[in-house]
Order: C-alpha cells, then structure tokens, then sequence
C-alpha cells in the first residue's frame, strides 16, 4: 500500500469509528492490538513522542525495528524466543520491558509476565515505571483504570491488574521456579517472560560461574513456562514467550551463550555499524583528537580536544545508531576505555583474547621527576619465595607510581624480582621506600602471606630513624575482585599515554609482561599488569592530610 492509498484508508477509518476515536472498544484500541508502534505512539506517547512540555528525544530508526520485532513475536507468532542485544544507553528498559509489559496487559495477550533484572532495585525501578505508564490518561480512557492498590495485590514487585494480569518481578537472587498465578479462570504459568541485563560481574568471573547461569535460566526459568496448544492445527493457546536482553560481559557468557542458542532468533545493534579499530586508526583527524586529549602538557586536553573537533566537525562527525550519542564523547570513551567500549557500545567481545595493551608511552627520569607529584605510593603483588620452577612461577612485582598535579599518572618505578628468602623480600621493600623519600602508602595483596609481611616490614621500619618518621600508611587486602575486569580499567589510559613510564626505571622485562597481557585465560604472567592496575586504581582514593602548622592563641583574637 502506498501513501496517498493509506491516506484514503486512514480517511476511510476515522470517517467510519468519528462516534468513538479513543474510547472503549475504539479505533485507537482496535489500532493498538494491531500495531506495537501505534499503541506506543499513541497510549505511551507522553514517552515516545516529543512534546513542547516533555524532554523526548526523537525515535531513531532502532527504536521502530524493535517494536516490529515484538509485532512478529507477539501478533503474528513468528516465533517466540528472542536476544536483543544492544548498545548501553539506548533505552532498552522503555522500550522494551516497559512498552511491551504495558501492551500485553492492556490486550491480556499475557496473563502472567515475569520480569527478571539482576539486581531487587532494577526489579522495583521496572515495577514503579509501569505502575507509572498504566496510569497514563490515554491508556485509563481507552481501558480504563487498570492499577488499583486497594482491590488488588500491588507492591514494589508485584502489579496485579483488574483485568485479572499480572505482572512480577524478580532479582537474579530470587528463583522463579514453579510461580504461578492463580485467576478466576485457573492457574497460570509464566505467558511471557523478559529477562533486562540479568548478569552481574559475579556471573563470569569462572568459566563455572558462566555455564551455571545459563543453565539456571534452562532449568529454572525456561522450564517455568508453558507449550503451545493447537486444535485441529489452529493456534489455540500461544507458548510462553521469552526475551532476553543484555549487553555481553565476556565470551561465553549468558548474553553470548543465548546468542549461539538456535532456539533465539537475534536482534543485535552497535552504536555504530563499522570498525571502530579501523576506522579511528585510519583517521588522520581522530588522530589528532587522541594525541590532543592525552597531551600531558595541556592545562585542559579534554576541553581543547573537543574544540578541536568541532572545528573539524565536517570531517569528524559519523553516523550513529541514535542522535542521543554524539561522536566526540563516542571517540573519547573509545580512546580512554577501549575494552569497556566494544563491550558496551559495540557488544562485542570477540576479541577479548588479543593483546590488550597496544602502546606505552614513556619519558626519560628527569622529564618525570620534573613534575609536581600530589601522591606517591607503592604496590606490591606478592609470590611465593624459594619456588622449585623460577622460570614458570610467578615473580613479585613492584611499582612506585605518583599522580601529578596534571591528571597524569606516573610509573617511576616498575620491577620484577623472585626471592630465595623472606626476608630477601623484606629488605627489597626497605630499599624501595628508602630510595622514594614521597611514598606516603604501601598497597600489598594478602592472598600470599595473610599480613606476615606487613608485619615484617613494620618491625623492619623501626629500625630506620628516616622510616619511621614518614608514618607510611599500609593497606593489605585480600585479593577478590576479578583481575581482567580490574586490569581492563587500565587498557586505555596505558595505551593513550595517561599512564606515563620511567625510561630508566621501569624494567623491560616488567613492561614486556605488560605488553604481553591478553587476559588471565591466554596470559602467562599478570603480576605486572596486576600490580600496575593496583596502583592506577588506588592512587586515585588514597587521601593525603596535610601537616597543620600551630598558631600562636592569640592571633585568634
């Protein structure tokens, strides 16, 4: 059909319905159970439509194919297991959860949904903003009023309707298994069930972690719906329909597991459609950009680099999934976390594997030295002494680092040493405090010695007049937090040049085991990756007090 042909029909249609337009039973109704795109135009429209009294942005092209995508699923039957996996920021929550949720209720094409989010503050926020949306005017004209607290069960997870749905929530904490909802038409098992970002960090920390999730969603959640009925092969009662949607933390993780799932059809979307590597590699103004925003020596690199790109904004400027995203603030995340970006924006951890740091930058000991350094610390990853293999075990790693009144952060010091002894260890500590006068903290990882060490060194301390009087601050902590997720924070600042090297400091061995990272799985050695991300992340929450100089009482007065 085209346009002036749907013009007529549409003519044709208000002409035939003019007595009854948004009503009960109306156009406006019969329109929306035929169209998800309509019913969120129209009925959710104070969400999707831009007003003089709103602060919508307009709908790009995405946001339509995703309802077409649930038009297939959910009227026509296409299908009824689908990913949507898609770029952070892009609304996903709205448009789908909430939308979606909100059209099945209305029609009763669900009876029962469920909503899985990974943390009981998502699940609440879902709950609240449909809540929300279901007291919209438009939707409370045409069907009246659905959400009424005090004739039925209506709380921060639960939202039971009074056309007998309902709607419930649940955190990635809370097993779903054997729910049910009791109406007077019977029981019902889960109609429809949408799981939003249902991972969490701890969900892929092992490769254990990754495949008990997803088969928790095999056997708790999917198990927790229904089949289709058929008679006389007509579609009677539709199966229980899932929709997952996420952004991929790591390979294999639930959100790529359900990718490779035959069973899910896949809507995938990047904020961009090109290679971003190639792209901003090949790209002599984009280069410029980078070296502008990492230029140590600018008082503002962030502002001027921006400037810069507005100056060459016609030759810069790219096309995006949506306008929301703007492409300097895109390139500046691109060149600052490189990792966090492909995953992120381009959900795309394929090349998680590779190696992550691509260049280093350094500078001779006076050029460092030079600069006026706010905090000093030195961190320790620890290893085992007298280790039968020296080749394969791993080395203690040692790095003496000051943040600079610049922003920048400087590796004065970075080391690799194995001991044959304890107290060889000790003393090596010793050495490195004595040498940097300005170390006011000392960050070592309890797994291996459990605080012996900070003991040790303490009592060495106490020994040396000079030591004792700096009043170094120690902190030694069990090491929990996944190391690729902690050493992916650190990628782009030492690939951009934020994190600066000692020439003559700095071993080489020390950095080629930096260079050499590609992730715990396909990594030999982390411990100078580690030790350096230790000290990147920590010199930023260490806090210095100053000295107070005491004044005479009087001065007071």
């Amino acid at each position: 059909m085209d346009h002036e042909q749907a013009a007529k029909k549409v003519d044709e249609l208000i002409k035939k319905h003019r007595d009854n337009l948004f009503g009960q039973n109306s156009l406006a109704y019969s329109l929306g159970k035929r169209s998800i795109v309509f019913y969120c135009l129209y009925f959710l429209q104070d969400y999707f439509v831009p007003k003089d009294d709103n602060l919508v942005r307009e709908l790009a092209p995405v946001h339509y194919d995703i309802w077409r995508e649930l038009e297939d699923m959910f009227i026509h039957h296409t299908h009824d297991k689908e990913e949507f996996i898609l770029s952070r920021g892009i609304g996903k929550s709205t448009i789908i959860d909430m939308a979606l949720s909100c059209w099945l209720h209305c029609y009763k094409k669900s009876i029962y949904t469920i909503v899985l989010a990974n943390l009981e503050a998502d699940a609440i926020e879902f709950v609240d903003k449909t809540k929300k949306a279901l007291n919209s005017p438009y939707i409370k004209n045409t069907f009246g009023e659905l959400v009424k607290p005090r004739k039925r069960t209506v709380n921060k997870l639960e939202l039971e309707l009074d056309n007998d749905t309902k709607i419930k929530a649940y955190s990635s904490q809370t097993s779903v298994r054997g729910t049910g909802y009791i109406t007077p038409n019977g029981l019902f098992r889960p109609t429809c069930v949408i799981a939003d970002d249902y991972i969490s960090e701890s969900d892929i920390l092992t490769d254990a972690s990754k495949e008990k999730k997803y088969l928790d969603w095999q056997k708790s959640v999917e198990d927790s719906g229904d089949s289709a009925v058929y008679r006389n092969e007509e579609l009677i009662k539709p199966a229980t329909k899932f929709v997952v949607i996420g952004t991929p933390l790591a390979p294999n993780d639930f959100i790529d597991r359900i990718k490779n799932n035959p069973d899910y059809k896949v809507f995938h979307r990047s904020v961009v459609d090109f290679d971003v590597d190639k792209y901003f590699e090949d790209h002599k103004q984009w280069q410029t950009y980078r070296n502008i925003l990492f230029d140590d020596k600018r008082d503002n690199p962030l502002q001027d680099a921006k400037e810069y790109y507005f100056a060459n904004k016609s030759v810069m400027e790219f096309k995006t999934i949506w306008d929301k995203y703007n492409c300097w603030e895109l390139a500046k995340d691109y060149f600052n976390k490189r990792l966090a970006f492909m995953q992120e924006k381009m959900c795309n951890v394929e090349n998680i594997g590779d190696k992550w740091f691509k260049s280093n930058r350094t500078q001779t000991k006076e050029e460092i030295e030079d600069h006026t350094f706010i905090k000093t610390m030195l961190t320790i990853d620890t290893a085992g002494v007298k280790n039968k293999d020296k080749r394969r075990s791993d080395s203690f790693s040692f790095v003496v680092g000051s943040l600079a009144d610049n922003g920048f952060k400087y590796v004065r010091s970075g080391q690799l040493r194995k001991f044959d002894e304890f107290n060889d260890y000790i003393m090596h500590v010793i050495g490195l405090l004595k040498l940097h006068e300005d170390i006011t903290h000392l960050y070592i990882e309890k797994n291996t010695y459990n605080g012996l060490d900070v003991d040790a060194i303490e009592n060495e301390i106490l020994k040396h007049d000079g030591l004792v009087k700096r009043n170094i601050t120690f902190i030694n902590e069990m090491q929990r937090r996944n190391k690729d997720d902690k050493i992916s924070t650190i990628v782009s600042d030492v690939n951009n040049g934020r994190i600066i090297f000692c020439e003559e400091r700095v071993e080489s061995k020390f950095i080629d085991q930096v260079m050499e990272f590609a992730g715990q799985q396909f990594s030999i050695h982390d411990d100078a990756a580690d030790s350096l991300s230790e000290f990147a992340n920590r010199i930023d929450e260490i806090e210095i007090t100053k000295n107070i100089t005491t004044i005479p009482r009087g001065w007071l007065f």
